[in-house]
């Protein structure tokens, strides 16, 4: 199927491509100023910490629907073995295998391609059966430390958990940014919960994946007028499962990723930090959600942290 006139028209408005230059690699990452940093740093009034990650294992969130997405598969190496001979210090070692996007992730800007390209008009055949990604790997992605905002559009709307079959749009944007009474600026990490997870922290892993509640077509603009450096939420697609236009799969991922260059998350655990910020009335925090710099990986881990 080719890519619908609607679809390229919202790209020619949210390109970034040479917006830093030719070689850049890391995209809206670059909003991340020191400046941005410290202001972030202000933010913090009691030092609570909300850990925003699922844990890693065997009967993960992974449902079997993305081919080789595997959950954690988690092996011991080594048990009690002394390995410097006997009557030393005994050990304890472990292995495992895992999709880099299987839990809490970040999604590198090589994830998805569209057209035969890749984020700043790189060929997708950068990325190869060897090396992974040649270009914008999520190794070059820098620290990601900024200042994150919960857009609770779940709360926004009254409810738990957005239906199955919500697409989330700019209005809802509009107004989880007004209950959260700040204005989201640029260099900002934006959380969106839809309250979605609650279906997988339910034990229901098949019906959390689809249908899904997630984000509209429409809402990559929103991002970009605001230049925000990178965006997550609390679903295993990110956007609306299934898609709004009928067999145009993961536009928003190709919109975030190819043409804006600004990173995306899925399965992030927001359901303690959404009550942590409804108790505080403060929405606006200090976010820690480094990448593991795997070399040429199109996606990775992450264990990210809001500091209230």
């Amino acid at each position: 199927m080719t890519l619908p006139v609607e679809f390229h028209d919202i790209a020619k408005r949210v390109n970034n491509w040479g917006r830093w230059g030719a070689a850049d690699e890391i995209g809206t990452l670059n909003l991340i100023t020191d400046d941005v940093v410290r202001a972030a740093a202000a933010e913090i009034r009691t030092g609570r910490r909300v850990p925003l990650a699922l844990p890693l294992r065997e009967d993960g969130v992974q449902t079997g629907l993305i081919p080789g997405r595997v959950n954690p598969l988690h092996a011991m190496v080594q048990i009690n073995q002394e390995i410097f001979g006997p009557g030393t210090v005994a050990c304890n070692d472990d292995a495992v295998t895992m999709g880099l996007q299987a839990g809490t992730h970040w999604d590198a800007l090589t994830h998805v391609s569209h057209s035969g390209k890749l984020y700043n008009g790189r060929p997708a055949t950068t990325v190869t059966a060897h090396g992974g990604a040649e270009f914008s790997g999520i190794d070059k992605a820098r620290h990601v430390v900024s200042r994150g905002v919960l857009l609770d559009v779940a709360r926004a709307h009254g409810v738990d958990r957005l239906a199955g079959d919500h697409a989330v749009t700019p209005e809802d944007l509009d107004a989880a940014e007004e209950l959260a009474g700040t204005h989201v600026r640029a260099g900002d990490v934006v959380l969106v919960r839809t309250g979605q997870i609650q279906v997988y922290l339910s034990g229901d892993k098949q019906g959390y994946g689809y249908p899904s509640p997630g984000l509209s077509i429409r809402t990559p603009e929103w991002f970009h007028a605001r230049d925000v450096a990178a965006v997550a939420d609390d679903t295993l697609t990110f956007e609306i499962f299934p898609p709004e236009i009928e067999d145009l799969w993961l536009p928003v991922h190709a919109l975030h990723l190819v043409e804006m260059g600004m990173l995306q998350g899925q399965n992030w655990n927001l359901e303690k930090l959404s009550t942590a910020c409804g108790e505080t009335g403060r929405y606006a925090f200090l976010l820690s959600a480094m990448p593991e710099p795997f070399v040429g990986g199109t996606g990775t881990p992450v264990a990210p942290v809001a500091v209230l």
